[in-house]
């Protein structure tokens, strides 16, 4: 915006009306490439740093585990990345590996290049969290670490419980579940929305229809999500609607 304003001023000054509006559109111009060129460096700053991470959290607990390993593998996969992409995020995480590794830096320089409070740290946390609960755990050094991660980028608990309730739901297989099966899922379903079992049925439908408007993928995009992520938000998408569903069939209500 501030590029518009200043081209048109400029266009005014030096051709009145016309110059005002070639001014103008100069400006969108210059502003639509800046903006451009910024979403490219939050997408290729997420990669980066998405991989550098979880080499350092994968080694939390002393050990990156053939599980995990193949996690990884299959986060190359639903990214999407090509073959240069993958040896960049392989060399990534191994950098992340290394005892030397800066990760407080390394999160706060990602922080900085998205914007406050983007839903790209939650989608960014989800990837880790899929990482290291690979062999069906997350260690308490590795919890540890995830939780001084979230709090660099704004985040606490309650938003890492969210997300460990929504990586339980996307597992949670077909079949009759048991009947304690049933408790957790509907435990897990409250969790991805943020809400409590004693929450109103307003606050259930208002915390679901934020949850929504804020992961949907064309909001994300517009906001850094590279384009390889948006399986991943969609997923989400989903989640959070069969989360809402499920609750809706529990507590009866339209």
């Amino acid at each position: 915006m501030l590029f518009i304003v200043i081209g048109a001023i400029l266009g005014l000054c030096l051709r009145g009306f016309v110059g005002l509006v070639l001014g103008g559109l100069l400006g969108s111009v210059i502003s639509y490439l800046t903006l451009r060129e910024r979403l490219r460096r939050v997408q290729r700053q997420f990669v980066d740093t998405t991989f550098a991470v979880m080499g350092a959290l994968c080694k939390a607990d002393g050990v990156v585990t053939r599980d995990e390993i193949q996690v990884v593998e299959q986060i190359f996969a639903l990214l999407r990345l090509a073959p240069e992409q993958k040896d960049a995020a392989r060399g990534a995480f191994t950098r992340g590996k290394a005892p030397e590794f800066d990760l407080d830096a390394t999160v706060s320089l990602f922080a900085g290049a998205a914007p406050p409070g983007s839903m790209l740290f939650q989608l960014f946390l989800q990837l880790q969290l899929m990482a290291v609960a690979a062999d069906g755990q997350v260690h308490p050094a590795e919890q540890v670490m995830l939780l001084r991660v979230a709090r660099q980028l704004g985040l606490d608990e309650r938003d890492l419980a969210r997300l460990e309730a929504l990586l339980r739901a996307a597992a949670s297989g077909g079949g009759a579940p048991s009947a304690a099966q049933s408790q957790q899922r509907l435990a897990d379903a409250y969790a991805v929305l943020g809400v409590s079992p004693e929450a109103t049925e307003s606050e259930i439908k208002t915390a679901y229809r934020k949850m929504i408007s804020e992961n949907h993928p064309d909001k994300l995009a517009s906001k850094g999500l590279p384009e390889s992520m948006r399986a991943v938000a969609e997923a989400r998408a989903r989640e959070i609607n069969a989360a809402y569903d499920l609750i809706k069939s529990a507590r009866k209500f339209a």
